[in-house]
């Protein structure tokens, strides 16, 4: 499949955040629109990647940002951070995925990164496999941890 791949902008915001939604399926369409919104408008280099097929529909996006803070398995900074890559179910397995990290990566160097990071669920075996053929290499598994504190009694 022929793809165009392009800088997202804010004329794409509709069919990003639908798409959007396909990931993160916790967030509806409106809170997946006003996070694009606000993460084009942030200082923080932040990017999107939108790959659309020949007759221009959208069918994958990539989105990154530049972290300054430590990020695990890394050794540099800044590093650049794969937030998320999305390739609808029917286009799968043609390149687009690779196409989509190819901007990516060529951004990130472009903002003098020397590391592009991601992460994944612990159970998303199909996006371990998928980091896997696009060259990433696991660092480390962690289980976060959370415990809900109560609030604290009055002293009289």
């Amino acid at each position: 499949m022929i793809v165009r791949i392009t800088v997202g902008s804010n004329a794409d915001l509709l069919e990003w955040s639908a798409l959007r939604t396909s990931l993160w399926p916790d967030g509806s369409e409106a809170e997946h629109h006003e996070d694009l919104v606000q993460l084009m408008a942030e200082p923080q280099p932040f990017i999107g990647f939108l790959a659309r097929d020949q007759r221009g529909a959208l069918v994958g996006f990539a989105e990154a940002a530049l972290r300054v803070d430590y990020v695990n398995g890394c050794e540099t900074s800044p590093v650049a951070f794969l937030e998320g890559l999305y390739v609808v179910e029917e286009c799968r397995r043609q390149g687009i995925g690779r196409g989509l990290v190819d901007a990516v990566e060529a951004w990130a160097r472009s903002m003098g990164c020397a590391e592009l990071a991601s992460d994944a669920m612990l159970d998303n075996t199909v996006s371990h496999a998928m980091h896997a053929a696009l060259k990433f290499e696991e660092t480390e598994r962690v289980v976060y941890f959370r415990k809900v504190l109560t609030s604290m009694p009055l002293l009289s």
